[in-house]
């Protein structure tokens, strides 16, 4: 935990190396000093299909899974850390976004758990 899922399409990778993009999110949140640098997770999703206000224009939005407890400013700086990351990377890209959701920690289990 954390887990960033970068969506976008397909030509976004084209534009920089999949692993250039994983890379630049990882900065951005290790950055933050939220989360240990081992259990930051990052992967990306490229699209083929898809319509953006019924264009093909490109995009990325980054769908951001944290573990509860940050404040609402540190998930806002968090925010703009990583669009702005994004935004330099892409500059011509027309949408480029994320979201923060809270994981709960009554509900969150993984392996080493049970």
């Amino acid at each position: 935990m954390p887990h960033f899922v970068i969506d976008c399409s397909k030509n976004i990778i084209n534009l920089k190396t999949p692993e250039e993009i994983i890379q630049k999110v990882y900065d951005s949140a290790d950055a933050s000093n939220l989360f240990a640098k081992g259990d930051i997770k990052v992967r990306i999703n490229p699209f083929e299909y898809y319509t953006v206000g019924n264009t093909k224009d490109d995009f990325i939005h980054v769908f951001a899974n944290i573990m509860q407890g940050r404040t609402i400013a540190q998930k806002k700086e968090l925010s703009n850390s990583i669009v702005s990351t994004l935004k330099q990377m892409f500059p011509n890209v027309p949408i480029i976004s994320i979201n923060i959701r809270d994981f709960e920690k009554a509900t969150y289990c993984n392996k080493s758990m049970v």
